[in-house]
């Protein structure tokens, strides 16, 4: 199994803060970090200053040395395709060729709102990203000379000025994710490396993995192609007495208390890998027998370092 860190700086993180957690995580032997692309500072307290992932990524790029680095995932609302197309590429170089991007439709309309960026309808959302995913594929893999015409976005006679397949890659490791529904699986059998199951539970993995695999064998592609992995929840501890102080900090951070911390923590209990390190590999070993190549872990305690050298000791291979 291979295991990455998810974490969400929204949650008010500084710059500074951000590259504590990367190097903490790099330090424990994590293999990515991942971060989630949003401005509006959730879950827990509101209001607080929020970073840009991608310009945040280009720092860590030139702050670490070994660690992949992604989102997980940036809304195809946030930025023109052609525009992102180049920061993905410069941070990609900047890394030495670390980058993984996550893409997906978007959905929280609130921040959307305050920075004054257009939320159009969820169909019309999935219309432009199966555009974005086209017109990134096109831009990194075609010759010179690149034409689409689509609905949303066209693209005039492109030029690629610059290599984006080092270390034999035809471009950046693309992932998507979600439940594997029928859109998103024709677009993960078309245009990703990767298929990312969301709040993933062993329960849950058949089925969205056979989806994915249903999808690629539909467009011809081999389903083995795909890495398949999953996304959860992490809060682990060396005791039972130090995973309920952890719960505690959790829920202070995350602003949940009394019965409706309750039954928050409650709801996540079944598919977050949380417990002991017997406890947590338990979970692990679930998603593993259901098909889980790879598992985002992902941390709502961004400050909590030792959480994160604790997480590298249980998962590290």
């Amino acid at each position: 199994m291979r295991y990455a860190l998810m974490t969400e700086p929204q949650q008010g993180l500084t710059y500074d803060e951000i590259l504590a957690l990367a190097r903490t995580a790099e330090e424990a032997g994590l293999e990515a970090f991942f971060r989630s692309d949003h401005y509006a500072s959730f879950p827990g307290e509101s209001g607080l200053p929020t970073t840009d992932a991608w310009t945040t990524l280009a720092g860590l790029a030139r702050e670490t040395d070994r660690i992949r680095l992604g989102t997980l995932v940036s809304p195809v609302t946030f930025r023109i395709p052609g525009n992102l197309a180049k920061v993905i590429q410069t941070v990609d170089e900047m890394s030495g060729g670390r980058v993984e991007a996550g893409f997906g439709a978007g959905w929280n309309d609130e921040e959307h709102a305050q920075l004054g960026i257009p939320f159009p309808p969820l169909t019309e959302r999935y219309d432009m990203l199966a555009e974005e995913l086209a017109i990134l594929h096109g831009l990194w893999t075609e010759p010179d000379g690149w034409s689409y015409d689509g609905e949303h976005w066209r693209v005039r006679n492109a030029m690629r000025h610059g290599e984006i397949g080092r270390n034999g890659r035809r471009h950046p490791h693309t992932i998507l994710g979600g439940k594997g529904m029928p859109r998103m699986a024709d677009l993960v059998a078309r245009y990703a490396d990767e298929f990312n199951l969301l709040s993933a539970s062993p329960d849950d993995a058949p089925a969205a993995y056979g989806r994915i695999r249903d999808a690629c064998r539909a467009v011809g592609r081999d389903p083995d192609e795909i890495v398949y992995s999953a996304m959860t929840g992490v809060l682990v501890a060396e005791s039972a007495g130090d995973l309920r102080a952890r719960v505690a900090d959790l829920l202070v951070t995350l602003g949940q208390s009394g019965a409706d911390g309750d039954a928050w923590l409650e709801a996540r209990r079944g598919r977050w890998i949380m417990g002991t390190p017997d406890e947590a590999h338990e979970r692990v070993d679930a998603l593993a027998r259901h098909g889980a190549q790879r598992i985002m872990l992902q941390d709502f305690l961004p400050r909590d370092l030792d959480h994160v050298r604790l997480i590298g000791r249980v998962f590290r291979a």
